[in-house]
């Protein structure tokens, strides 16, 4: 039976006011999973309103009382984690493991969220004038307006409200038409449900062709004082011209093109199961999924050998099998464009170790190349999918280059034994995070979690999250009288 769900407005479901409709379809099988209500910049007005409106009574919500919201949230959704992964199941593609980690680490971001709001926040400082005292201090900005993506759907939904909530913002939230549910009105639910106050966090849904003029007007509404998204460095890109042009702050999570370095002192088959849950997690469509494979040239060969074996015995297919690792990607377009760039590395030189071929549907094959060059599109390009790049490198300082020549920033892991090695390493990469003997793909909700360059700015996570997502204000009192010259 197909699942009905409304926009979220000021606590209430709402259908769209043009009363129109979008599919949400099961990318392995093609089927229409949900039907959402689509939403456009009249809704997105309502839901802004409804927000501001209810910004004043949540900011001065004492921080006991909503860290309580919040850590019920969190078992409210553990509790949950059978429905979020049908639904992830069916919504994106994602296998069993998957989704029980998103809320594994959802309800983590959530009771972390929670810790900051009861966390020492501010300064005191020294003041100029005698008998004086200066505050430095944090206070929550207003309405923000949050993207969520749908790769890691109940991770970065969460994500997207947990600290402008926390900080004590009301929010509006425009979910990826790709997963509304899972990173957006599932979200709200377990949030409404925990005893979030309605108008504070409201979600939009919208048809896919509607996307750039709903984000547009979230994001130009004077009411919104933030803008916070989580998507592709081509979308981010747009995201923060339009927040530019209306003088609002942002904190934009885009892509990435991360490496793993297998340094010479590795452990070659550790090397070879780190690589391979890097690159082929999620059917490696995580920002923080390993492109390339960098290896020692004295391990390159032993390397090579055990990973395409690993990779080509890879179960793919149905995300409903529990043996499967790779499932579908989240359109037959996405597997398109993989298998485009494949193709096009082929036809310049590349050679496919494990996997290539045309996709099936959604789904394409665990793919491994080498010998991939500056002139072919995969060299730049994020694949978002499950290829990857093996080059091997003579010394340290190659495979920093190599691991440096892209326009990206945001992750890389580095194998070794050898940890003061690995940290020397480690410093000279230009990325927001570096993982030393571990792959590329970590999240901790207590650490700043973000990326440089091409990648994006702004950080999540702990203090740093509600820090993004509050002002500094200076204030101060007088304990005496000022003298004035006049």
């Amino acid at each position: 039976m197909t699942i009905t769900r409304d926009l979220l407005i000021g606590g209430k479901d709402t259908p769209a006011a043009s009363g129109r409709t979008a599919d949400d379809l099961n990318p392995y099988t093609g089927e229409v999973y949900a039907t959402v209500a689509a939403g456009g910049p009249e809704d997105v007005a309502r839901a802004v309103a409804a927000a501001d409106a209810a910004f004043p009574d949540w900011a001065a919500v004492t921080p006991f009382d909503r860290r309580k919201i919040f850590l019920t949230a969190a078992d409210l959704l553990e509790s949950r984690a059978a429905q979020a992964a049908e639904i992830m199941r069916h919504e994106a593609g994602g296998t069993a493991p998957w989704a029980h980690f998103n809320v594994a680490l959802a309800a983590n971001i959530l009771r972390e969220a929670a810790a900051a709001i009861t966390a020492p926040r501010g300064d005191v400082l020294s003041a100029q004038e005698a008998g004086a005292l200066g505050l430095a201090v944090r206070e929550p900005m207003g309405v923000v307006a949050a993207f969520a993506p749908w790769n890691a759907p109940v991770i970065l939904g969460v994500r997207s409200v947990a600290a402008p909530l926390a900080a004590g913002n009301t929010v509006v939230m425009k979910p990826s038409e790709d997963a509304p549910l899972a990173c957006g009105l599932f979200v709200a639910d377990v949030l409404r449900d925990a005893g979030l106050p309605d108008g504070v966090l409201n979600v939009v849904t919208n048809a896919p062709e509607d996307a750039a003029e709903v984000a547009e007007a979230l994001i130009a509404d004077e009411r919104v004082r933030m803008v916070n998204f989580t998507g592709s460095t081509g979308v981010g890109r747009v995201v923060a011209t339009h927040a530019a042009r209306h003088l609002k702050p942002a904190v934009l999570e885009l892509g990435g093109k991360n490496a793993v370095i297998v340094l010479d002192d590795a452990d070659v088959d550790y090397a070879v199961d780190a690589a391979a849950f890097s690159v082929f997690m999620n059917s490696g469509q995580i920002c923080m999924s390993g492109d390339r494979i960098l290896v020692h040239e004295s391990l390159a060969e032993e390397f090579t050998a055990k990973f395409t074996a690993k990779v080509a015995a890879l179960p793919c297919g149905d995300p409903a099998d529990p043996s499967t690792v790779v499932g579908p990607l989240v359109r037959p377009e996405a597997a398109r464009r993989v298998a485009a760039l494949v193709r096009d590395a082929v036809a310049k030189g590349a050679t496919v170790l494990a996997g290539g071929g045309a996709p099936e549907g959604s789904v394409h094959p665990a793919t491994v190349l080498s010998g991939v060059t500056e002139d072919m599109d995969l060299y730049q390009a994020e694949s978002f999918g499950p290829v990857c790049v093996v080059a091997p490198f003579a010394t340290d300082d190659e495979a920093i280059a190599l691991a440096n020549a892209t326009d990206h920033g945001l992750t890389c892991g580095i194998i070794t034994e050898n940890g003061t090695h690995g940290l020397r390493v480690a410093r000279r990469i230009r990325t927001g995070i570096v993982h030393v003997n571990d792959q590329s793909v970590a999240d901790e909700p207590q650490a700043p979690f973000g990326g440089i360059k091409q990648s994006g700015y702004g950080r999540f996570g702990g203090r740093w999250g509600l820090e993004a997502f509050s002002d500094t204000r200076w204030i101060t009192l007088a304990t005496q009288h000022a003298h004035y010259p006049f």
